[in-house]
């Protein structure tokens, strides 16, 4: 078994009744559209979160400027690396080098985004994150679009400009899903949504994200409940036959 996981960041869950991808995603996946993310819902504690299974006051990272941790606990990629699993990464935030320590990731593709350039630099990620899990077949992938939350701080949420950018970052997760063999569970999700032009808040709209798990040995079509972005590390552990951390505070929910 191996595992990709994709990351949507600011992709709110009632955005995606108008995205077709997202939609035959929901048929052939076990999925739900109310998990939880984390307080403060800001981009960096919440992967921060995702990635150690903890909240903010326990990481210490509460802004998107990272915070050493003063009690320092293991993350997925840590974990991982112990294990001998084989992890790389693709992304365009470079504040995301913080999730995972040095010497623990086999490979990394950073393409640095911006406001004109996220369109394109999520198909460059794309492209390279295909190629690369075809050549390496590493055991973890994490592949992260930016598009909307920038499309949602300069436009707002749910405006026009915000669906073309969740859109885009759809088109892209049918394409690189379509490569992968069924030795693969994909996990969709967000770090958070937003409401107007920003987020952050302990809103619903701030705080609610989508799941979405496909492959072996999940049901298609069929809903969770009680999820929280703290649930995924100890879940991708249990894909990869490795133990979660002792610290880690989130559920395995295989």
């Amino acid at each position: 078994m191996k595992v990709l996981l994709i990351l949507v960041d600011g992709m709110r869950s009632d955005c995606l009744a108008e995205i077709p991808e997202a939609q035959e995603m929901i048929t052939h996946s076990c999925h739900t559209l109310e998990a939880q993310t984390v307080f403060p819902s800001v981009t960096l504690p919440c992967h921060m979160s995702l990635f150690h299974s903890v909240d903010p006051d326990r990481h210490g990272t509460t802004t998107n400027v990272y915070a050493p941790q003063v009690r320092p606990i293991n993350g997925l990629c840590e974990v991982l690396k112990a294990n001998n699993k084989k992890s790389a990464f693709f992304y365009s935030w470079e504040e995301l080098r913080d999730i995972s320590r040095p010497k623990s990731l086999s490979y990394v593709k950073f393409i640095a985004g911006s406001p004109e350039g996220y369109p394109t630099v999520g198909d460059r990620l794309t492209d390279d994150a295909i190629s690369y899990i075809k050549e390496e077949q590493p055991d973890f992938s994490f592949l992260y679009f930016g598009w909307p939350d920038s499309a949602g701080h300069r436009f707002g949420w749910m405006t026009p400009e915000y669906m073309t950018a969740i859109q885009g970052s759809w088109r892209n997760i049918k394409r690189i899903v379509e490569t992968l063999s069924d030795e693969y569970a994909v996990i969709i999700t967000a770090d958070h949504g937003g409401h107007n032009r920003c987020h952050g808040t302990d809103q619903v709209t701030d705080m609610t994200i989508p799941v979405f798990f496909k492959g072996t040995p999940f049901e298609a079509n069929t809903k969770l409940d009680q999820v929280s972005i703290k649930d995924l590390a100890p879940t991708i552990t249990g894909l990869l036959g490795v133990a979660p951390d002792e610290e880690w505070e989130g559920k395995n929910l295989l």
